[in-house]
């Protein structure tokens, strides 16, 4: 199929959404040379506060049950040791285990994850079985805990300081001719027949563009209410502890540690000195929406009481001294999620000139350096040339057992009279 949009450096391009795919999006059409690229994103601060990728950190790895994704991982890992985006790159290692209480899912997820690095030459002398405390001990003597867990280490791997590098993304785009709008919610996208000309904002001002691209991670379904459940927003806890000098610097350089069936953490930030903290679930649905699709809701800034208590049970494991200190930073980050976990890079269909790049599953931080080259692709060639990124029709995310994850997925609604906030916020509110 020919393209709707007969393309050169001129052409229009209308992004909707700063946050990763968005920001990678712009930069990777302005890096080639397309002069006319504008991004509207609803928040009106930057890093935008919805964003996912709007974090202290992200794991940075090449561990995948799939080996596709592992090469492109690793395409990624390169890419974040370019000028650009170095000064965010922490290759701290990556300690990956399940106790001793895993069920057998967790168990085959991290064998398929481990199988898909084990002999690839990237990795040659940097993976370590992990079977005794002792082991552990070796790549973070800080661990006080039992820990009766099993795995490896893998020290080709780390994090990025999330926020940071999207910021630098979001310069190097200005510096390089984009335009983007900060408190741009979308309102709606305009059509002439079946051709996409822009967005109009909730404000009422007008956009038009050749060609428009959706990046509205957890939101799509929004403004899109055509992808369905193919695309669901799903929710994942996030928990903070505010350590002291001391503890924060006995703590430095230890490895990004995931119990895969309780939770995972890194070391603290270095200019606050915050723990960041996840319990492992499968994730939480929002359906009590208008249209029936999950959707992020207006407040996110609180956490349900299982969760805090799996923070808690994987603190006592690794850190005890921690395990009952105070949670800040309580939240839940809202990403959109795909029934298969692959992502969806394609033409809507049925409409010319409007492009959706979704689906990161809560794995897609990690390619914010290349990301965008692959949507400049489809755009260019008109089409999707890969089967597993095109739109799914008729898939239901909602519904989905998802292989790599543990728990059940829950809706919010299941858990509103345990959600718990920070005693701040508590205050703020009353």
């Amino acid at each position: 199929m020919p393209p709707a949009v007969k393309m050169d450096k001129q052409t229009s391009i209308l992004i909707l959404g700063a946050g990763t795919f968005g920001l990678s999006t712009a930069y990777h059409f302005a890096r080639a040379g397309y002069t006319n690229v504008t991004v509207l994103e609803k928040c009106p601060t930057f890093p935008p506060e919805l964003s996912a990728g709007n974090d202290l950190n992200k794991i940075l790895r090449a561990e995948y049950e799939d080996p596709f994704y592992a090469e492109l991982a690793l395409e990624a890992m390169a890419a974040w040791k370019s000028p650009l985006f170095a000064p965010y790159y922490h290759e701290t290692g990556y300690l990956l285990c399940n106790s001793a209480a895993a069920p057998e899912k967790s168990k085959k997820s991290l064998q398929k994850s481990l199988e898909s690095i084990r002999q690839h030459p990237a990795f040659k002398g940097r993976i370590t079985p992990v079977n005794t405390r002792e082991d552990i001990h070796k790549v973070a003597p800080a661990f006080t805990g039992p820990m009766q867990w099993k795995g490896y280490f893998n020290s080709f791997a780390g994090y990025a300081h999330a926020a940071d590098a999207l910021t630098a993304v979001y310069s190097a785009c200005i510096a390089l001719g984009v335009t983007i709008h900060l408190n741009s919610a979308v309102h709606s996208l305009t059509y002439s027949g079946d051709t996409c000309t822009g967005a109009k904002t909730a404000s009422g001002t007008q956009h038009a563009a050749a060609v428009t691209v959706l990046a509205l991670g957890a939101s799509l379904g929004a403004v899109l209410p055509e992808i369905k459940r193919q695309v669901v927003a799903k929710g994942y806890p996030v928990a903070h502890m505010q350590l002291t000098a001391s503890e924060a610097a006995q703590l430095r350089g230890i490895p990004v540690t995931y119990a895969r069936d309780l939770g995972f953490f890194f070391e603290p930030d270095p200019r606050t000195r915050l723990l960041k903290i996840c319990p492992s679930t499968a994730g939480y649905t929002n359906c009590a929406t208008a249209s029936g699709l999950s959707l992020p809701p207006d407040d996110s800034a609180l956490l349900p009481a299982r969760d805090e208590a799996m923070v808690r049970r994987l603190l006592r494991e690794a850190l005890p001294p921690l395990a009952d200190r105070p949670l800040v930073g309580r939240r839940v980050c809202w990403c959109a999620d795909t029934a298969d976990s692959e992502y969806v890079i394609d033409f809507v269909p049925g409409r010319k000139g409007l492009v959706v790049v979704t689906g990161d599953s809560a794995h897609a931080f990690k390619m914010l350096p290349t990301v965008g080259g692959w949507v400049k692709d489809v755009v260019e060639k008109g089409r999707q040339d890969s089967a597993r990124w095109r739109w799914k029709e008729g898939s239901d995310a909602a519904s989905a057992d998802i292989s790599w994850r543990v728990g059940r997925t829950t809706d919010f609604k299941e858990v509103e009279a345990e959600m718990r906030r920070d005693p701040e916020l508590v205050k703020a509110i009353l």
